[in-house]
């Protein structure tokens, strides 16, 4: 039987993988072109490579479809309600370093905390008679922030394509999304506000709390852990 191991599938993620992995004496490797979802591993018998996107993996991991998965901090709790009963973390790897932070207009000269987006949202209301809206692609983490922090009055907007770029374009008024080195949001006139980091993520292994494994798949997994120094 087989350990099956899932890793990002194309960009400087699976580059990044690839070396981390390596550098511990288990080469991952595509298979073929680099159109084919295939992938080889050396070093050791019995694992396999499962090439997918970086959003497809906490999925996989919870359904127990796969043994272990590299992924984003901010994907596995954005996308599995109670993630900590699915999966398991086995190594943060040092990249993949990206913060989610809520954002507001640099003209908000008043508004620098979430106190201030509260009262801010409530005004806004008022003024126009609808919710301040919030563009994001991570509903779940902005949503239990937001409700930790007693803010109430705003609505979220699903983001698919840039989200920096919704303000400007006059479809939400503030905005929750990942960012690595803050260019990107000054670029578009935003500011982070003081107390407005909901999470910060970096690209992490993790176990698989339901996929099954027999007495061979067990020892293997012990193996490949003891390779990787975990």
């Amino acid at each position: 039987m087989t350990i099956k191991l899932g890793v990002p599938s194309k960009g400087r993620l699976m580059e990044k993988t690839f070396e981390w992995f390596g550098a511990r004496g288990v080469g991952l490797a595509r298979a073929g072109s680099e159109r084919e979802y295939a992938g080889v591993v050396e070093g050791i018998d019995s694992v396999a490579l499962v090439l997918l996107s970086a959003g497809e993996i906490p999925r996989e991991l919870a359904a127990g479809r796969i043994h272990l998965g590299v992924t984003g901090t901010d994907l596995v709790q954005e996308k599995l309600a109670l993630w900590d009963q699915s999966v398991e973390t086995i190594a943060e790897l040092g990249f993949g370093h990206a913060d989610l932070i809520l954002a507001v207009p640099q003209g908000w000269t008043d508004v620098d905390t979430l106190h201030d987006l509260d009262a801010a949202s409530s005004a806004f209301r008022a003024a126009h008679g609808h919710r301040l809206r919030i563009a994001t692609k991570y509903h779940r983490l902005v949503r239990e922030f937001l409700r930790e922090a007693g803010v109430a009055d705003y609505a979220l907007v699903d983001s698919q394509g840039a989200t920096e770029g919704t303000v400007a374009n006059e479809t939400a008024e503030a905005i929750a999304d990942i960012t690595s080195t803050g260019e990107t949001l000054r670029a578009n006139h935003l500011k982070i506000l003081v107390d407005g980091m909901i999470l910060r993520s970096q690209a992490t292994l993790w176990k698989s709390r339901s996929a099954p494994m027999d007495t061979s798949e067990r020892t293997t997994l012990d193996q490949l852990l003891k390779l990787l120094g975990e």
